[in-house]
């Protein structure tokens, strides 16, 4: 399929209601044929952006253009955009080709073009074989998969996802982000996923912007992101962290008898590091000032569980066949691996 991907970009976005504002300045460009996906809590700003994009709402001050054109005051109808929402919003008196076909209807193609465009969609989404049931007769993974057949059938230039997953069960919702990501490479459209997923975000987007209080705290790609977050906000929402006592120095922190590089923006003196679970490891050693308190089997993955010798709790991540040689009580030595921390105050 051709590369239908353009560039979008939101300019110094305010959003406010009453005493509240939604969105505080944002600023945002996507790349051509890029997913970005927006990750935050609830009220962080993410959805109010996207309804922006899409139209569907006006920004108080600030700026939206996509392909370099300034769509800021152009109504939704005619931005050319794909929508699919939490909800699937399925005609239930039309079949699922129908459905798929609703929106080249509404731009005046013909029975034979709607048809042959919709019979595409499906096809892309695995669904063609049903094609002629109704809404009620399939899954809920397939009511989103038709949702999103449906925003692609139009050739949009952009592709909005706002929660599409939320209400689906955890193994579909894999699946299906999966098909999402295979699908919107081989269509090349540019699309901002929002999501308050951690797992869903990192797994699916070219680059992951994290929202807070209506800013954009960080954008990057995802594996940047986890590893060389650059705030505590975001080194503390993504994923898991440790927050262990450290003192910093010339840029180098030191931490249970360890020195290890800092990352940009860290505290200078006495703090906390946010250090990832994988990047301490448990030694069994019968004189080690750590305790083990719980092991956790996760499948390939266990969680454990270490107290210091000052109190502080300490979650590690190994490999199970490491950790079930592990017992709660048993005396350990934890060792922090040499990668860059954030330190905060």
């Amino acid at each position: 399929m051709t590369d239908r991907g353009l560039a979008v970009e939101l300019s110094d976005l305010t959003r406010v209601y009453g005493q509240v504002r939604a969105l505080d300045g944002l600023t945002l460009q996507l790349a051509p044929g890029e997913l970005v996906a927006l990750l935050g809590p609830s009220g962080c700003g993410k959805t109010t952006a996207l309804r922006i994009l899409a139209g569907l709402d006006r920004p108080t001050s600030g700026s939206v253009s996509v392909g370099g054109r300034d769509l800021t005051k152009v109504p939704a109808n005619k931005r050319d955009m794909g929508m699919v929402f939490q909800a699937y919003s399925l005609f239930p008196h039309m079949t699922v080709i129908d459905n798929v076909a609703f929106g080249l209807k509404l731009r005046g193609r013909d029975s034979a073009a709607r048809r042959a465009r919709a019979g595409d969609m499906l096809d892309l989404v695995g669904l063609n074989e049903h094609a002629n049931r109704y809404a009620h007769q399939l899954s809920g993974g397939q009511q989103q998969r038709v949702a999103l057949a449906r925003a692609l059938a139009i050739e949009p230039s952009v592709l909005l996802l706002d929660e599409p997953l939320s209400a689906l069960d955890a193994k579909v919702r894999v699946q299906l982000r999966e098909e999402i990501r295979r699908v919107q490479i081989e269509v090349g459209t540019t699309t901002l996923f929002v999501t308050h997923d951690q797992e869903e975000a990192l797994s699916v987007a070219d680059r992951v912007g994290v929202m807070n209080a209506g800013r954009l705290e960080q954008l990057a790609p995802p594996a940047e992101l986890y590893s060389a977050p650059a705030s505590r906000f975001v080194g503390e929402f993504v994923g898991l962290s440790n927050r262990i006592p450290a003192q910093v120095r010339d840029g180098i922190a030191s931490l249970m008898g360890r020195d290890v590089p800092v990352l940009p923006g860290s505290a200078s003196g006495s703090g906390h590091a946010l250090v990832r679970p994988e990047s301490i490891s448990v030694v069994a050693d019968a004189d080690g000032p750590a305790t083990v308190t719980t092991v956790m089997f996760l499948g390939p993955l266990s969680r454990v569980t270490c107290t210091l010798a000052d109190g502080t709790g300490v979650v590690t991540q190994l490999a199970s066949s490491e950790a079930l040689r592990l017992t709660p009580g048993d005396s350990v030595r934890l060792e922090v691996a040499p990668t860059p921390v954030l330190v905060v105050a």
